[in-house]
């Protein structure tokens, strides 16, 4: 009789290479070669219940090399998650649950969306940093009831992307035992061997970073897969990485080891030859053997199992400690506990100009009162970008406690990590970096909007007046990108109440990241400014007539400049509204009679302004209007110098205005 674990392992990889065939598009190598390492460790080491796909208390899988996901499709289908044989025959079609690249939220059971190579990985170290700080706060000595580990497979493509070394660096010196990675070393990428690009000896670079670095010689010794899990699991010191010496599409006589294996379908007749090496039925597509199936049902049963024993664990820590099971209750919700839109200490302030980024920082220090799981920091940056909190402690390898972290400079790494943070769930992250660097953390933060994740971007630093610091530290056409992307909305204050405003937006989010883009220089505290700022735009300053001479519109710094020209305009006989616009993304999403209240059509006559590329808002201004921007790159001299040299002035507007009105 045939050992049941060595039937289920080929099944996987003939499930993966045929689902594949059928979508004629995809990558077999990675399915066929990792199946064992894969089997090993969702059947015999990682805690999961395909019943409750979604406890808080289970083990997390992220197939980093997401263009292997046949494998994590055909996983999902034999232990029980949902996934039927009729959808590991739609793979990669149109509206399947079985894209070609795993999509959280879509696929029952996939933990991240992983696209670009290494994003997984570092957004599950976001994950295990999660896990360490609910674990620190939660747990009693005899009521672990947080602990899970994290694991991911990676490959060598993974190991090449400079994401996946900013992360494993930071997890190195933070020490998170409770992350273990699975390096699928088979030495085959698209172009042929690594051997073109890739010669490093990877586990000592892992070793110098801080982590315990495993070798299993032969990825289907499932026994030597099995100790190395286990001694992974036993170091709570150090990250694991377990290189895996693997074949890629092992099974398969003519592609075995070769890169034509890697992104490409086998082929009909390869598929045949593979089943009949892997003895298997030769006459039947997408076949599962009963044999199979009743040995994942054992396997399931087990996690459910597993689930059972922490509710009554929880049930008695709950008794024994109830404030703290409360408070776990607060962590977990999706809700706030405190009505913030009627809360007047988010709204009040001086009445002094100060700087957006610093506002920001009040902002955070006063939602710690309220939301105890706010959870985040900076790239090295936080007192520039002012995202420190006050008596909230530091995450470290000493207090996993803390609740300031920091990520050094990594950002691409660390947006990941907020991703992870938030899928981990029972936080609510924010991250912070100059907002040029947003260019760094843009995939990321693609990942946050359509992984529908709340995280908080804090971008400060936001235009030409950082100055001195020269075009390259001046954002110019980062606003348009940011606002480019669905799902993503992109707030950049104009005074106080508006950053109110926009963190109110950011905190009480379900499915939306926000980026929050602040300024170094100080801005005017405006009496007119609103809560009718969570509307995206709104009327900060309207005009004496019924309908307005004209329309000025503006964002962020650049809001005193319209504010200013109005009272010159109107000294002059042009009677003009003054509108903020601290949201276009939130102001498109309005009703259209609000959006007419705002900017009515038969007002012509507008001009915008922002620091920034002037791509966007031709959409309000129209033909008849005129948009002040920079459509350039900045320059090196003191603020107000730049300011006053590309036109971004209270002068300018005016000018500009005047010439408008005439036309």
């Amino acid at each position: 009789m045939r050992n049941i674990e060595t039937t289920t392992i080929n099944t996987i990889r003939i499930l993966s290479a045929e689902g594949i065939q059928k979508a004629k598009s995809g990558h077999p190598g990675l399915p066929m070669g990792a199946a064992p390492m894969a089997y090993e460790l969702w059947a015999n080491h990682m805690k999961h219940n395909p019943s409750d796909p979604n406890w808080i208390n289970r083990d997390r899988f992220i197939l980093s090399a997401g263009h292997g996901s046949m494998l994590l499709y055909s996983l999902l289908h034999l232990f029980g998650y949902g996934l039927t044989i009729e959808d590991l025959q739609e793979f990669r079609q149109w509206g399947s649950k079985t894209p070609g690249h795993p999509e959280f939220g879509h696929t029952v059971g996939v933990d991240t969306t992983t696209g670009p190579l290494g994003a997984g990985f570092a957004t599950g170290i976001g994950m295990a940093m999660a896990e360490a700080n609910l674990a620190a706060k939660f747990n009693k000595d005899e009521y672990k009831i947080v602990d899970h580990y994290t694991y991911a497979i990676a490959g060598d493509g993974c190991m090449m992307e400079g994401i996946t070394s900013e992360a494993a660096s930071l997890a190195g010196t933070l020490k998170l035992g409770k992350f273990i990675a699975f390096y699928d070393s088979n030495k085959i990428t698209i172009e042929g061997s690594t051997d073109i690009t890739f010669t490093e000896d990877v586990g000592k670079r892992y070793e110098a970073y801080g982590w315990q670095v495993l070798q299993v010689e032969d990825g289907n010794d499932l026994e030597a897969i099995g100790k190395a899990i286990e001694d992974a699991k036993a170091d709570l010191e150090h990250p694991s990485l377990i290189i895996v010496k693997t074949q890629i599409g092992y099974g398969c006589p003519a592609k075995q080891g070769k890169s034509s294996a890697h992104g490409e379908p086998l082929g009909d007749d390869n598929i045949i030859e593979t089943k009949k090496n892997l003895e298997l039925p030769l006459d039947k597509e997408f076949h599962v053997p009963e044999e199979v199936y009743d040995h994942m049902k054992a396997l399931k049963e087990k996690g459910n199992k597993e689930q059972v024993k922490w509710n009554e664990l929880f049930k008695e820590y709950a008794a024994k400690y109830a404030d703290l099971a409360k408070e776990w209750e607060i962590w977990t919700s999706e809700e706030l506990q405190v009505d913030l839109l009627n809360n007047e200490e988010l709204w009040t302030f001086d009445n002094k100009p100060s700087a957006t980024r610093a506002i920001s920082g009040q902002i955070i220090n006063k939602l710690t009162k309220y939301i105890p799981n706010l959870f985040g920091g900076a790239a090295d940056l936080a007192p520039s970008t002012k995202t420190y909190m006050n008596d909230k402690g530091d995450f470290s390898a000493e207090d996993y406690s803390g609740m300031n972290l920091h990520f050094g400079v990594r950002e691409l790494a660390m947006s990941a990590m907020a991703n992870g943070i938030a899928l981990h769930g029972a936080h609510k992250p924010f991250v912070a970096t100059f907002f040029v660097f947003s260019d760094y953390i843009k995939p990321s933060v693609r990942l946050s909007a359509l992984m529908k994740l709340p995280v908080t971007y804090v971008l400060t630093h936001d235009s030409i007046g950082v100055g001195e610091d020269g075009p390259t530290h001046q954002p110019i056409e980062q606003l348009a990108a940011l606002r480019s992307m669905p799902n993503v909305v992109t707030f950049r204050p104009a005074d106080p109440r508006e950053t109110a405003a926009a963190w109110y937006y950011a905190i009480t989010s379900k499915e939306t990241p926000t980026a929050i883009v602040l300024t170094r220089q100080n801005v005017p505290y405006y009496e007119e400014s609103e809560k009718k700022a969570l509307k995206g735009g709104y009327v900060l300053l309207d005009s004496d007539k019924e309908t307005p001479d004209m329309i000025l519109m503006a964002s962020g710094s650049e809001v005193e400049c319209i504010y200013e020209a109005a009272k010159k305009l109107k000294q002059d006989g042009i009677d003009v509204r003054v509108v903020s616009m601290p949201s276009m993304d939130v102001f498109d999403a309005q009703s259209q009679e609000y959006k007419e209240s705002v900017l009515p059509n038969n007002v012509r006559k507008r001009v915008a302004i922002e620091a920034a590329a002037t791509f966007g808002w031709y959409k309000y201004v129209g033909l008849d209007g005129e948009v002040i921007g920079l459509d350039h790159f900045g320059a090196s001299a003191p603020a107000a110098r730049v300011f006053e040299e590309f036109g971004i002035t209270t002068g300018n507007v005016y000018e500009v205005a005047k010439k408008v009105y005439a036309k």
